[in-house]
């Protein structure tokens, strides 16, 4: 039976829709009217649906007659602390709504949620257990781990699945993209120390682990990090890059704090005079000078996934993608 892809249009959502079609398994990707769909309409069996997660009539209408839910769509910018949980959190309730009137085919929601919905890695950089207690440091993490509570409170009416994934990169990213294009520049402005410790995980292993989360028999409820099974340092993801590109950065220079608090706060007053979300904020600044560790051993073990692509190896077919595409 066919499954719905929340953000089907976006990076990891158009990855899980391409591991399902081509896998000859129905999809419907819940897209918004200006999306730009022409990839999803190059793949097989593939049905699109017009609307938003914080347009409940549309979700319900995506989510008719379904077998099974990935919810990877969301903000990871806002222009306030309220449309970071509208969305998020809302959208995630519209779906979990239209997931009970289905009960009768819905047979697992899968949302994605983050790395971010609990908090940074200690000083040591120390993997972040799934258990610890959540703290999340920004507005986005504080709306993802809403999104799980709210999840949470219905595992016992809908079987339900969490990812937590950290950092995800890989071809058709548009947000790593600045920092292979400072490269290509040969000017990169450093934030935090090179040696600070990251988890990373390449788009389509992460859209495979959403997959496997779909149909694998775990209980309802479960909560899984997944990553690529390394942990990497910045000046580590620095060398790949570099090597990918065949080119090296001449100029790194770090950028203090307060230096960048002043141009978040510049990017800010920007925003607001535009309407629009920005990604470089203050409170964004909460995440960006912080360790982000996690483990995926038990979602290796529990979910019988493994990652198949490396940090060096994925860096590299995303240069590809990324030269194909002109974006670079």
């Amino acid at each position: 039976m066919t499954v719905l892809v929340t953000g089907g249009s976006g990076f990891l959502g158009s990855h899980v829709v391409e591991r399902l079609a081509r896998a000859g398994r129905p999809v419907r990707a819940l897209v918004r009217t200006s999306s730009d769909t022409r990839f999803l309409r190059s793949l097989p069996g593939v049905e699109l649906v017009e609307g938003a997660i914080d347009d409940l009539a549309s979700v319900r209408r995506a989510a008719t007659g379904v077998s099974g839910i990935v919810h990877a769509a969301g903000l990871v910018k806002a222009r306030s602390t309220d449309e970071f949980m509208r969305v998020n959190r809302g959208g995630t309730e519209n779906l979990l709504d239209a997931a009970l009137e289905n009960k009768a085919t819905v047979r697992r929601f899968v949302l994605v949620s983050s790395l971010a919905a609990l908090r940074p890695s200690d000083a040591s950089g120390a993997p972040i257990p799934e258990d610890a207690e959540p703290r999340p440091v920004t507005d986005y993490g504080k709306s993802k781990l809403a999104a799980e509570r709210a999840a949470q409170a219905r595992k016992g009416d809908v079987s339900l699945v969490i990812l937590r994934p950290p950092a995800i990169y890989g071809p058709r990213d548009r947000e790593i993209l600045a920092f292979f294009k400072s490269i290509k520049l040969g000017v990169l402005p450093l934030l935090g120390s090179t040696q600070n410790r990251l988890s990373m995980i390449y788009g389509s292993d992460c859209a495979a682990a959403c997959i496997a989360a779909l149909d694998r028999d775990v209980p309802s409820g479960s909560t899984y990090h997944v990553d690529d099974g390394s942990v990497h340092t910045l000046e580590e993801l620095i060398m790949f890059a570099e090597a990918a590109m065949g080119q090296k950065a001449k100029f790194r220079f770090h950028l203090p704090r307060r230096l960048v608090q002043t141009a978040a706060f510049g990017a800010e007053l920007y925003g607001r005079a535009t309407n629009r979300a920005v990604m470089l904020t203050r409170d964004k600044l909460n995440e960006l000078f912080e360790q982000w560790v996690c483990d995926s051993t038990r979602a290796r073990r529990e979910l019988a996934w493994n990652p198949e692509v490396g940090f060096e190896e994925g860096v590299k077919r995303t240069m590809a993608f990324y030269r194909e595409a002109g974006w670079l």
